[in-house]
């Protein structure tokens, strides 16, 4: 039985940082792809970044980049994301999610937050953010 497991939401001021974790189990971790999703109340869930492998770029959504860091330990079962100078507009339900799928562009693999690109989720954290 496949399970994923996030921690780390908590409630920050503006300017701030938190660590997201992701542990999953009954699933062969390292090759999997693994991502972050968001969602907040009245708003579609959208792919904030995923990685398929530790040696591969990792997406982002614009509106993170330069903030967020995902990363993945493979050792670990365990995926994070580094969120830095958190704004109100990132409050929001994180999910973590796990799957099977990528792409190939001719040179790499790489990995896409789209709705059916994932497979495994888990339950969520929450994050919020105050002024």
């Amino acid at each position: 039985q496949v399970r994923v497991m996030e921690s780390g939401g908590s409630s920050v001021q503006a300017g701030g940082s938190l660590r997201l974790s992701c542990t999953a189990s009954g699933l062969a971790f390292a090759d999997y792809a693994v991502g972050w999703f968001r969602q907040s109340p009245g708003k579609e869930r959208e792919g904030v970044s995923c990685i398929l492998l530790s040696a591969n770029t990792p997406y982002y959504i614009d509106s993170v980049k330069g903030r967020f860091t995902i990363s993945r330990d493979n050792a670990k079962n365990t995926l994070y994301l580094d969120m830095n100078n958190l704004q109100p507009e990132d409050t929001a339900t994180y999910y973590c999610a796990a799957g099977t799928r990528y792409y190939w562009n001719g040179s790499h693999a790489y990995c896409r937050t789209g709705p059916t690109d994932f497979d495994y989720w888990g339950q969520g954290t929450q994050v919020t953010v105050f002024s």
